[in-house]
């Protein structure tokens, strides 16, 4: 089964479990053969929105054609699409709709409709992508690491906060003088926790470190593998996550490769990171 059959998978997970009670996006994972942190960050590269998003988009739709088409009161409406009280559905519907579930019952304003997701790929190519297979030996990080939970998708307010306080408390100038090991620049690495924690990923602000264990920093070994290795052109962090969905959209379906188990890096070299000539990279595991 291919990747994006496998993602479609857990789309229709998602839709036929909405109103189940034991749903779970790692149930939804599973569908998809895929760890939960593999899972989301695809889903949402490809969509442009957080699985959890969709998830609560799709059930106040169907909350909303509900509340129109049956004589049903809202607080068993609350109840039936996962609210534990009246209010706090009042309050997503309203952040959704932009109107309470009253003045939707009394077709007074417009409803914003999540349709269900049908993932196809166009493999357009038209923009050639400048990338190397590279086979690397083990080697060694240093800096600071978080753990975050995948449950509620900390990791995606979390990481982009963890950034503006290594780069505004000096920590990322000192990774810089740090870097002595082969891939020059800092590193982002997201960490795939599946075989000790299902429901968490470790994400790591580091650096490439040859040598003994630096007093103010953590180390990460990262395991021998074979990379692909994507170019990067333009100013962060449209054009990181311009190139990551084109990886997903584009390459991984015509290249023949399949991700492999170890971590992801993002590479960002020293210079304006907000400059149109800036420079960064990503490295993907493949086999």
């Amino acid at each position: 089964m291919s990747w994006i059959e496998s993602l479609q998978k857990a789309i229709d997970y998602i839709e036929e479990h909405l109103l189940n009670e034991d749903f779970s996006v790692k149930r939804a994972a599973e569908a998809a053969n895929s760890s939960v942190f593999h899972f989301q960050r695809t889903f949402a590269i490809l969509t442009d929105m957080p699985v959890g998003e969709y998830i609560r988009g799709r059930r106040l739709t169907l909350a909303a054609q509900d509340l129109v088409c049956n004589d049903i009161k809202v607080i068993d409406l609350a109840y039936k699409y996962g609210y534990d009280t009246p209010e706090a559905f009042t309050k997503a519907f309203r952040r959704q709709h932009g109107m309470n579930p009253t003045e939707a019952r009394n077709l007074s304003g417009k409803l914003k409709s999540y349709n269900r997701l049908r993932i196809q790929v166009s493999l357009k190519g038209a923009e050639p992508m400048q990338y190397a297979i590279v086979e690397k030996e083990a080697f060694q990080v240093a800096g600071i690491r978080k753990e975050f939970s995948l449950i509620n998708e900390d990791n995606l307010a979390g990481i982009p906060k963890m950034w503006d306080e290594v780069n505004s408390n000096g920590t990322s100038d000192k990774l810089f003088k740090l870097n002595n090991g082969d891939i020059k620049g800092l590193l982002g690495v997201c960490v795939d926790n599946r075989s000790q924690k299902p429901d968490s990923m470790d994400y790591w602000i580091a650096a490439s470190f040859k040598g003994d264990k630096p007093d103010s920093f953590e180390c990460l070994q990262v395991p021998a593998s074979k990379w692909a290795v994507f170019e990067v052109h333009g100013a962060i962090p449209y054009a990181m996550q311009n190139t990551w969905k084109k990886i997903f959209s584009e390459w991984f379906p015509s290249s023949g490769y399949e991700h492999a188990a170890a971590p992801e890096l993002e590479v960002y070299t020293a210079g304006d990171a907000s400059s149109l000539d800036y420079y960064s990279e990503i490295w993907i595991p493949v086999k």
